[in-house]
């Protein structure tokens, strides 16, 4: 089973054997040579002269391990056979890999149609460059078996001398292909017979079983491995996709948690960016957000580092959060404009904006907390916390959370681990990060709400196929409904006997402080929550109006006194400039409060019983009172109070595209891609025959990739450098960078060319 996309089998007649690779690709129609492109981005950037220049980008390194990234290890399996055997019919193909020839021949013809296999007029071969970046390579179950070089055993050769081996050096070359098919003998000597040999390493070596690299190592012919597997790549069924442990849930359980914690995230993610509307934490100069800060998040939502961290990342993605400067010119995190609109959307609009941002950002929220290879801890929205694989990893483990049949989900304990598994299957070349990445991605999708109780929701199947309406309209009726009132107890709460509307529970925040969350939420009120709406400018009697007309139970008397104690306090000290000066009608309040314990950083002096000075600053003196448990206010010009009214600060929303538009763009450029190359083809058959000597640099780099892809030999004129025009015979191997990598007749040894200097290419015939 993969993720990959899969097309079926071309036409009849678009798969007839061919010379060379762009011989091949330009028979194919326009769909597959588009669908070459959307898979392989890279061979259409920029876009290709004609189709020998896609088939000599096909086989570069890096471009070939970029496609062998993406494959499963049942068509990592079926490529490795095609080295192995190196040019083999459709069925000598599929008959060494242990798998059901259905799904091999599916895994092959997938490999096809991304241009990794393809039929030569000697059968069907590897691109060039596959075997190089296969070599030593154990993660996808095969053994890096090696192709069979010109001077290797025949398959009949190999199956007599491995049979003839004794079983020490069976053992021994047994445990050369497990390791990844590649050793070295030390001071082994090679016998010139069987019956000369005196370890088991001089008697494989005696029966010609490992052939010498050139970099003094040995490596196991592809023939040898299939000896030794009985005439199979693989020793085990490569087609076994690991089962998911599974339990039973109740779907409409599962909506309903899921629902829930959707609900959550939203609320969450809104209460946060409404408080630093007012006060934003500073953006660290590194970059992120400093820890005190993530702290203080962590105690204000109720969640652990990850969760908070999610939070903050996933309101970045969406661009609902943003670098800006606040108030006093510093850089500092901001909502943006866009929260504003957002907040005023409808519940599971809200959400689908935060989940399609968390389902295509990079970032890692998981990864916060943890320490970098320099030692240091990282930081929340710190500029490295990403990974190129985060989308992938929630894309595929959501889809087998999807598949599961109605009623299913991951058991307890074992569930997890499985999914990991399966995931490892259809991606085994992925980095070892990658378990991680998994299992943060089914932490993440839990908390936003897509999975609840290890199942995936229903509305999570249309998310997944990008049906966003129709997820959001499934999810509409699961949200709890908004209530606009609380229950005021006489022990100083009130208790939300639901989620409350967005204004309402903007306004109790402001007034009493979150104590436990959870299908009721719970709200405190003390004496600082008080004298925090006193300070946002609210009055007693708009405080006991609210909580009047908020409360479905009679207002308790403990807690209308509470509200009348702070107000009556709040505002006994005035604070003005001078730089500032404190005034009260209480004698007895400022000579306390000048004989302060901790007084002595307010540089307090008395100028008349009622009056004090201070030579710091207003900003300064204000948060320092209130540390000593005072509750002061600013004095206008006129001797009135002023309330300072904190105002909403809000930073640019960056500029992004719509997903439609991308697909269309992205639809757009691999058309022109397609349209240039077949251009490129159709002049390349209209220009007279070259000589059989290729002078200039275009024809020299074509006539190249040609022999590349037949594995010829030719003659070049090569200018070296001292100036020197000199004639070598090589075979080449690989054509990119500027340089031609080939093996030199004369020298007996893979070299480098570069390409400025060839003057000249003429192709030789086979021998």
């Amino acid at each position: 089973m993969s993720d990959t996309l899969h097309l079926p089998p071309p036409p009849e007649g678009s798969t007839a054997p061919a010379r060379t690779l762009s011989e091949h690709l330009r028979a194919w129609p326009d769909e597959r040579l588009a669908h070459l492109f959307t898979v392989r981005p890279d061979l259409g950037s920029p876009a290709p002269q004609d189709s020998a220049q896609v088939a000599s980008r096909a086989g570069t390194r890096a471009s070939v391990l970029r496609a062998l990234d993406d494959l499963t290890r049942l068509e990592l399996a079926v490529l490795d056979a095609a080295v192995v055997l190196g040019h083999a019919t459709r069925e000598e193909l599929l008959a060494v890999v242990r798998a059901d020839p259905a799904s091999a021949g599916a895994a092959l013809d997938h490999l096809m149609s991304i241009a990794l296999v393809w039929p030569s007029t000697s059968g069907l071969r590897a691109l060039n460059g596959v075997a190089d970046a296969l070599r030593g390579d154990t993660s996808s179950g095969v053994s890096g078996l090696r192709p069979v070089l010109p001077h290797a055993l025949s398959r009949d050769q190999a199956v007599e001398r491995v049979a003839a081996l004794s079983a020490p050096a069976r053992a021994l070359l047994q445990h050369v292909a497990d390791s990844g098919g590649e050793a070295t003998t030390g001071r082994a000597r090679t016998p010139r017979s069987p019956e000369e040999a005196t370890t088991p390493v001089e008697e494989v070596l005696a029966h010609g079983l490992l052939v010498a690299n050139q970099n003094g190592t040995f490596h196991l012919p592809g023939q040898v491995g299939l000896a030794l597997r009985g005439g199979t790549t693989t020793e085990e069924p490569c087609d076994d996709v690991p089962p998911l442990a599974t339990s039973q849930r109740d779907p409409a359980l599962v909506d309903r948690v899921a629902a829930g914690a959707a609900f959550e995230f939203v609320r969450r993610t809104e209460l946060l960016l409404d408080h630093w509307g007012q006060h934003p934490p500073t953006v660290l100069r590194s970059g992120g957000l400093g820890v005190r800060d993530l702290k203080a998040v962590t105690t204000e939502l109720h969640l652990d580092t990850h969760e908070a961290a999610l939070v903050l990342e996933v309101a970045v993605a969406a661009h609902l959060l943003a670098e800006g400067p606040d108030a006093d010119g510093v850089t500092a995190w901001l909502p943006t404009h866009a929260f504003d609109a957002w907040s005023a959307s409808e519940p599971e609009q809200r959400w689908l904006t935060l989940a399609k941002a968390w389902w295509t950002t990079p970032r890692l929220a998981g990864l916060v907390g943890t320490k970098d290879p320099a030692g240091r801890t990282r930081n929340a929205l710190a500029p490295d916390a990403s990974s190129v694989f985060a989308p992938e990893a929630r894309a595929m483990a959501l889809r087998e959370m999807v598949a599961l049949a109605p009623g299913e989900a991951l058991a307890p304990g074992t569930g997890l681990p499985s999914l990991v598994a399966r995931i490892t299957w259809l991606r085994p070349r992925r980095p070892r990060t990658r378990d991680e990445l998994v299992v943060w991605a089914v932490a993440e999708a839990a908390a936003l709400g897509l999975t609840g109780m290890d199942a995936a929701a229903s509305y999570a199947a249309p998310f997944l196929t990008q049906d966003h309406a129709a997820a959001a309209e499934a999810l509409a009726p699961l949200l709890p409904s908004a209530v606009d009132h609380v229950l005021v107890q006489a022990d100083l709460t009130a208790v939300a006997p639901g989620p409350l509307t967005a204004e309402l529970a903007r306004t109790l925040h402001l007034v009493a402080d979150v104590e436990s969350r959870g299908g009721a939420t719970v709200y405190r009120f003390t004496p600082a929550s008080i004298r925090r709406a006193l300070d946002a400018g609210w009055s007693a009697a708009e405080i006991h109006a609210f909580l009047a007309e908020t409360s479905r139970t009679p207002v308790p008397q403990p807690l209308t006194y509470l509200v009348d104690d702070v107000v009556r306090t709040f505002g006994t000290v005035r604070v003005g400039h001078a730089e500032s000066f404190l005034r009260a009608d209480d004698e007895q309040a400022l000579t306390e409060l000048l004989h302060h314990p901790q007084a002595a950083s307010l540089q307090l002096r008395r100028l008349a019983p009622t009056v004090l000075i201070s030579t710091l600053p207003l900003d300064l003196l204000l948060p320092r009172l209130r540390e000593l448990g005072q509750a002061p206010v600013v004095e206008a010009a006129d001797g009135t109070v002023h309330v300072a009214r904190p105002d909403l600060q809000r930073a640019r929303t960056p500029r992004t595209s719509p997903p439609a538009a991308t697909r269309a763009r992205e639809a757009a450029r691999v058309s022109a891609v397609v349209a240039a190359v077949r251009a490129g083809d159709r002049a390349a058959e209209a220009a007279p025959a070259r000589s059989a000597t290729a002078t200039t640099p275009t024809s020299a780099l074509q006539v190249l990739r040609e022999v590349i892809e037949t594995s010829g030999t030719v003659l070049i004129g090569y200018v070296d450098n001292h100036g020197t025009t000199t004639e070598r015979i090589v075979d080449p191997r690989r054509l990119e960078g500027g340089q031609l990598t080939a093996y030199d007749h004369r020298s007996e040894d893979v070299r480098g060319f570069s390409v400025h200097r060839i003057t000249a290419v003429t192709p030789l015939p086979a021998t």
